[in-house]
């Protein structure tokens, strides 16, 4: 594999954002194997033989390589290999592998069942909607109470100003990678779908065995514009921020 050009889109990346912080080590260090090796071979090195699902090794390998007529989701879950290219959205999607192999593996193995079970037709149908709206845009919130029922109240002011200094015991952790994609351009729109986690603390992979098919089929998710999160944006410092109802709707 050829080392990436200067001009590698992972290169767009500004590891010093706050959100990125629980990724900063492993991306930083992963775009800079990239540069190097070449992305695939970065993955795979990065990967390493720990990095299994239900057809052998996880793999990272070039998206020529998926049959013409077969479901990308069916083609990892027979290959174990993820088809990627060297654009900022597969590279996210990669860096979610290696992040949250337990997350992203539960995701593949549901949309593999889904497509085996119904076929690929022209809808998704409710389950496959939601695996694919989480994976995309997808974000894990830890928080207390009055901060989870501020939120499913669509009630920002309660959220960002009264609560304010709540998220201090909140975790909110970013997953889908279209939504890391969308952020190294932040916007003040840029909205996650988010999953509270009501559970005991602690790593959020821990959590995985809630990823059921008829748990999403509800879409257990709530609209959470990211750049309102206090200590990520520095124009949130305003309450003012928060009054834009385009941005911040009520429910």
């Amino acid at each position: 594999m050829r080392p990436s050009t200067p001009a590698a889109p992972w290169h767009a990346i500004d590891w010093s954002r706050p959100w990125l912080a629980d990724l900063r080590e492993r991306g930083q260090a992963l775009a800079a194997q990239a540069d190097r090796l070449g992305l695939h071979d970065a993955l795979n090195r990065a990967a390493g033989p720990q990095q299994q699902l239900s057809a052998g090794r996880l793999r990272f390998v070039a998206a020529a390589l998926q049959p013409e007529g077969e479901a990308y989701e069916s083609f990892i879950a027979r290959t174990a290999c993820v088809p990627t290219r060297e654009h900022l959205h597969d590279f996210f999607n990669a860096l979610m592998w290696l992040a949250h192999p337990g997350w992203k593996r539960r995701l593949n193995e549901l949309q593999a069942e889904q497509i085996a079970r119904l076929g690929v037709g022209g809808t998704r149908g409710a389950v496959r909607d939601a695996l694919t709206l989480f994976d995309e845009n997808g974000a894990l919130l830890r928080a207390p109470p009055p901060l989870v029922e501020a939120l499913r109240a669509r009630d920002w002011q309660a959220l960002f100003v009264g609560h304010r200094d709540l998220w201090a015991q909140a975790r909110l952790t970013l997953f889908g990678h279209a939504l890391l994609e969308k952020l190294t351009r932040p916007r003040k729109a840029v909205t996650a779908h988010v999953w509270v986690l009501e559970a005991a603390p602690g790593d959020a992979d821990a959590a995985v065995a809630l990823l059921t098919a008829e748990r999403l089929a509800g879409k257990p998710f709530m609209p959470l514009p990211v750049l309102g999160v206090p200590g990520w944006w520095p124009a949130n410092e305003d309450a003012g921020f928060y009054v834009d109802p385009a941005v911040f709707r009520r429910a």
